[in-house]
C-alpha cells in the first residue's frame, strides 16, 4: 500500500502515448517510477482526452499561439500546488510555461534534442547540430536569441548527453545551472533469446537491415533509402511513423525498389523483440542523433548497430556498435558493404554487455535535482 505522497511534479511533455517518439516513452516510464516512489505526478501533454485522471490532454485544433495559451492554462490549473515542472520541450512547452507564469513550482528543462535544429532539418537542411550552430547564418542567430531567452526562464536544465551540455556550453555563455542525467540502458535480454538472434544470421548473401524510429528530417532517410538502389544483395524494414512516411514510400515506388523496402507500423515489447531476430543490423543514419534508445535496444538484445559517427552517446555505450559517417549516399554504402564483409565479427562484438542503469536510478536523480 502506498503512503501519502510527499512531493507533487508535472511533466510536461509534447507528446505522450498512445503517440509515439522518445519523449512519449521516456516521459510515461517516468511517470511510472516516480509514482511507484509516492510522488504525486501529473502529466500534461497535447493530443486526444485521456481517461487517466492524472493525464491531462491539450487539444492541438487551431495556430500555435491559440495551442500555447491553452496549454499554459493546463499548466495553471494542475500545477499551482506543484513542487516541479519538468518540461520536455524547449518550444512546444517551455512558452506555454513562461505564459503561465507560475511562481511557486521550481520549473526543469529536460533537453534530449534541439528544437530550432530539427526545425532546419525539416526543411531539407543537412548540417549537424554543431555545425549548424557553428554556420553562424543570420537564421541560426535568431534562433538562438530566442532559445536564450526560453532557457534563462528556467531555473535548472537537465541534457540527456554531454555532447549536447558541451555545444550548448560554447554557444550559450549564459545558460542557467544544468548537468546531465543520462538515459536508462537496457537491460540484457534472456540468454534464450539471445540465442534466437545469435542464430537468425544473415540468410545467404542478403543482410538484412532494420530502422526503428521516427520517420522526420533529422533522420536522414532519404539517403538511406538512396543507398538502397546500389545495395542490391540487401533489404530494408522501415519501422515507425511520423510526417514523412507518405514521401518516403513514394521514394520507394519511383526507385524501383518496393520488393527490398518495408514499412511496418511501431511495434512494441515482444513485437519489437521478434523484429530485431528477423534482422543482421539496426542501421540509424541520422545527421546527428544524441541518444539513440533504438540502438541501445537492439544492442541489448545482441543485435549489431550501424550508427552515425554524429552521436551523443558515450564510448562505454558505443562499445560494440559500428560508428561511420552516414551523411551521404556513398558513405551509407560504403558503411553497410563494411558491415556484411565483416558481419561475423562485429556480430560477435555487439554481445557485450551494455552498463547497468535502471528508470530507478534516472528517478533518484530527477528527485534530488528537484529537492534541492
Amino acid at each position: 500500500m502506498k503512503g501519502k505522497a510527499t512531493m507533487k511534479v508535472i511533466l510536461a511533455t509534447g507528446i505522450y502515448p498512445p503517440a509515439i517518439g522518445g519523449p512519449a516513452t521516456y516521459v510515461a516510464a517516468l511517470a511510472r517510477e516516480l509514482g511507484s516512489k509516492d510522488i504525486d505526478v501529473q502529466v500534461v501533454s497535447y493530443g486526444k482526452a485521456s481517461a487517466d485522471p492524472k493525464v491531462t490532454m491539450v487539444s492541438l485544433t487551431g495556430g500555435s499561439l491559440i495551442r500555447w495559451f491553452r496549454y499554459a492554462g493546463a499548466l495553471n490549473k494542475a500545477a499551482q500546488d506543484a513542487d516541479a515542472v519538468i518540461a520536455f520541450s524547449s518550444v512546444s512547452v517551455g512558452v506555454p510555461l513562461i505564459l503561465a507564469r507560475l511562481k511557486h513550482p521550481k520549473k526543469i528543462l529536460r533537453l534530449g534534442g534541439d528544437f530550432f535544429w530539427e526545425r532546419y532539418t525539416d526543411r531539407g537542411g543537412s548540417l549537424s547540430l554543431r555545425e549548424w550552430y557553428q554556420q553562424r547564418s543570420f537564421v541560426t542567430s535568431c534562433s538562438l536569441l530566442v532559445a536564450r531567452f526560453i532557457l534563462k526562464k528556467f531555473d535548472h536544465v537537465v541534457f540527456s548527453t554531454e555532447y549536447q551540455k558541451n555545444i550548448y556550453e560554447e554557444f550559450y555563455k549564459d545558460l542557467p545551472p544544468h548537468s546531465v542525467i543520462e538515459n536508462t540502458f537496457p537491460t540484457k535480454i534472456s540468454s534464450h533469446s539471445m540465442h534466437l538472434l545469435r542464430t537468425s544470421g544473415m540468410k545467404g548473401n542478403v543482410l538484412r537491415l532494420l530502422y526503428f524510429g521516427r520517420f522526420v528530417g533529422f533522420k536522414n532517410l532519404p539517403a538511406l533509402i538512396a543507398a538502397m538502389k546500389d545495395l542490391p544483395a540487401t533489404k530494408l524494414t522501415l519501422v515507425g511513423d511520423g510526417p514523412m512516411k507518405n514521401r518516403l514510400q513514394k521514394q520507394v515506388r519511383e526507385l524501383g525498389i518496393i520488393d527490398r523496402v518495408e514499412f511496418q507500423p511501431t511495434v512494441h515489447g515482444e513485437e519489437k523483440l521478434k523484429i530485431f531476430a528477423a534482422h543482421d543490423a539496426l542501421v540509424i543514419p541520422s545527421v546527428t542523433e544524441l541518444s539513440p534508445n533504438s540502438a541501445l535496444e537492439a544492442r541489448s538484445a545482441g543485435l549489431p548497430v550501424l550508427l552515425t559517427r554524429e552521436t551523443g552517446l558515450n564510448s562505454a555505450l558505443t562499445e560494440g556498435m559500428l560508428l561511420r559517417d552516414l551523411r551521404t549516399l556513398e558513405a551509407i554504402v560504403r558503411a553497410v558493404e563494411e558491415v556484411r564483409t565483416n558481419y561475423e565479427s562485429i556480430a560477435s562484438k555487439a554481445t557485450a554487455e551494455l552498463p547497468k542503469r535502471t528508470w530507478s536510478d534516472v528517478a533518484t536523480e530527477i528527485l534530488t535535482l528537484v529537492s534541492r
